[in-house]
C-alpha cells in the first residue's frame, strides 16, 4: 500500500527525483537532503508503513540487512570512521515524516555530532519494576 500524501512514498517510488544510492522491488535508499554527516543516507520502504510498529516483520528483516550492506559499503567508500543507525517513531521520538525510514549516519572523527544521550541513573529496584512491567 502507498500512500498518495506521502513525500516519502512519492520519493521511494520514484515521482520525485533523488540521489539514489540503492533500489531494489522493496527499498529505495537515498542521499539525506539535510545530512548529519558527508553521506547520510535514507533506507525507505516502497510501501507505506508509518512507523516500526506498522512495520511487517519479514520488511524489518529485510531492512536490517539492507542497513548492514550500506553500512559497510557507505564507511569503505567515505572512509568513515563509525556509522550510526537511527530509527525514530512518532513526534516525541524526533520522527518528522511518519513513513519508516532508517538513517544511515557516517560518523568521522571530529565531526561535531552529537547523536548520544545523556545517561541517567536508576536503582536496581526502579530497572526491576520497568523489566517486569514490561514481560507482564
Amino acid at each position: 500500500m502507498k500512500d498518495s500524501n506521502c513525500i516519502f512514498c512519492k520519493i521511494a517510488n520514484g515521482e520525485i527525483p533523488s540521489k539514489t544510492l540503492y533500489e531494489d522491488d522493496q527499498f529505495r535508499v537515498i542521499l539525506d537532503l539535510g545530512p548529519a554527516t558527508k553521506g547520510h543516507a535514507l533506507i525507505l520502504p516502497k510501501e507505506h508503513y508509518a512507523n516500526l510498529y506498522e512495520l511487517p516483520d519479514d520488511t524489518a528483516a529485510a531492512a536490517m540487512k539492507l542497513a548492514k550492506k550500506m553500512a559497510t559499503q557507505m564507511s569503505r567508500k567515505l572512509g568513515a570512521d563509525g556509522l550510526n543507525l537511527v530509527q525514530n517513531n512518532g513526534e516525541a521520538a524526533g520522527q518528522t515524516v511518519m513513513h519508516f525510514h532508517l538513517h544511515l549516519i557516517p560518523r568521522y572523527v571530529n565531526d561535531g555530532q552529537h547523536i548520544l544521550w545523556n545517561p541517567g541513573e536508576s536503582t536496581p529496584e526502579e530497572l526491576e519494576a520497568i523489566k517486569n512491567q514490561i514481560v507482564e
